[in-house]
């Protein structure tokens, strides 16, 4: 019917309306994130829930940092006197020696227990500096020798404990930095947890090492920017594809919560190509930085952090949502927006393709929207920003259309009416 053939006709102007939408986003360059160092540690052990009386554990830090930094923890693969009844995790807790810095000391949860199994993977784990150095100075890293300096246990028994010692007087320095992990314009690096629920409403604990990298220069006031992540999965806390699999052409969703600036900035997003997976896979992270976009529409400083993670083939109807965890123990990276030359912002973004393209991240900028209306937890922290950049842009004008194309249809068939009469 001659109805149907409108109603068809604007549903297609909408669906290429969305398309340029997607497309019309910059891949802005991402800095290289500093080089890290590795110090090994040896330890003897004895007593409690593991066998193991000897293991090797490097620790990982960045080479210049501020603020605070991550030390990584790779703890080997352990073998249990007895099997366990019930699943569990490895509760690991160590002590160092830091000048130049303060140390809280380790306390995490590591490799999952399978129940009846004796064989524990290897897995990684962090503790923090914070920096007291200044500019310019170190912060020296060493092994405590006091009795006991690493214990490791399981969750479920706390109190039974295999203690390790290390008679290890080898250090590693971190030089302080304006940039570098943890603070200022530069890259910072931590574990951030997640809880992972499918559209079937399977449930996934799932540890993900996040790399935020902030801009080289301080972005200016309505110029659009970009926030690189890069991610990388903890042993035994990966994301596994659901059982039916998941389609050709899922995407990676990746949200940055930003603080501080009263709403004139409030998340930035990102999205990185899949492929197809599986069922039961690890579903793969981009081995390239995912560019996340925003625009700030004044001045001011700011706190970035990571947010939201979500996997789909669009970003308006997620196959699995993974929220963080904890979002208020995040560390947070300042993030200074200059005036600019001008105090209007920018409209639109720059609709110049790149030359490049990457096969593992892409430029197109998701929506935050969720699978139904009500507001998501942690609204801020999952992207959802009102003014955030070109999310916020892409939606407002993504309802303008479905406005106006309703407006016109309606006129187009009320013109049929009274021609008909």
């Amino acid at each position: 019917m001659p109805t149907s053939r409108v109603t068809v006709g604007w549903v297609s102007v909408l669906a290429g309306m969305l398309a340029v939408l997607a497309g019309s986003f910059l891949v802005l360059a991402v800095p290289a994130r500093a080089a890290d160092k590795t110090l090994s540690l040896s330890f003897t052990c004895a007593g409690g829930p593991f066998s193991t009386t000897s293991m090797t554990v490097p620790l990982t830090v960045p080479d210049t940092a501020s603020g605070t930094f991550d030390v990584e923890w790779s703890l080997p693969a352990l073998t249990l006197r007895t099997a366990p009844t019930t699943a569990t995790q490895v509760q690991a807790t160590g002590k160092l020696v830091v000048t130049g810095g303060t140390h809280t000391d380790l306390s995490k949860t590591g490799a999952s227990v399978t129940p009846g199994s004796t064989s524990v993977l290897a897995a990684k784990v962090t503790s923090k500096v914070t920096v007291t150095a200044t500019t310019g100075g170190q912060v020296t890293i060493k092994p405590s020798t006091e009795q006991g300096s690493l214990k490791l246990g399981l969750a479920g028994a706390p109190a039974e404990v295999t203690s390790c010692t290390t008679t290890g007087t080898e250090s590693v320095v971190v030089t302080v930095g304006t940039g570098g992990d943890g603070g200022g314009t530069g890259t910072g690096t931590q574990v951030v947890e997640y809880t992972c629920t499918s559209d079937s409403g399977t449930v996934q604990d799932v540890k993900i090492k996040v790399t935020l990298t902030l801009p080289a220069t301080n972005p200016e006031t309505g110029v659009q920017f970009s926030i690189g992540w890069t991610g990388v999965y903890e042993a035994g806390a990966e994301l596994k594809a659901p059982a039916g699999g998941l389609p050709a052409g899922v995407k990676l969703y990746t949200y940055a919560s930003i603080s501080g600036m009263s709403g004139a900035l409030t998340s930035a997003t990102g999205v990185g190509t899949l492929g197809t997976i599986t069922a039961g896979q690890t579903i793969p992270l981009p081995a390239t930085a995912v560019s996340m976009k925003t625009t700030s529409q004044r001045a001011g400083t700011a706190q970035v952090k990571p947010a939201a993670v979500n996997i789909g083939q669009l970003p308006t109807s997620p196959l699995i949502e993974c929220e963080v965890k904890n979002p208020d123990t995040l560390d947070t990276y300042p993030l200074t927006i200059g005036a600019g030359s001008s105090s209007t912002p920018s409209e639109t973004p720059s609709e110049t393709p790149s030359s490049t393209p990457s096969s593992t991240a892409t430029s197109e900028s998701p929506e935050p929207t969720r699978r139904n209306s009500s507001t998501p937890k942690d609204g801020v922290d999952t992207g959802a920003g009102g003014e955030a950049g070109p999310d916020g842009r892409a939606f407002v004008l993504t309802g303008s259309a479905l406005i106006m194309a309703a407006g016109v249809g309606g006129l187009l068939l009320r013109r049929r009416t009274v021609t008909r009469s």
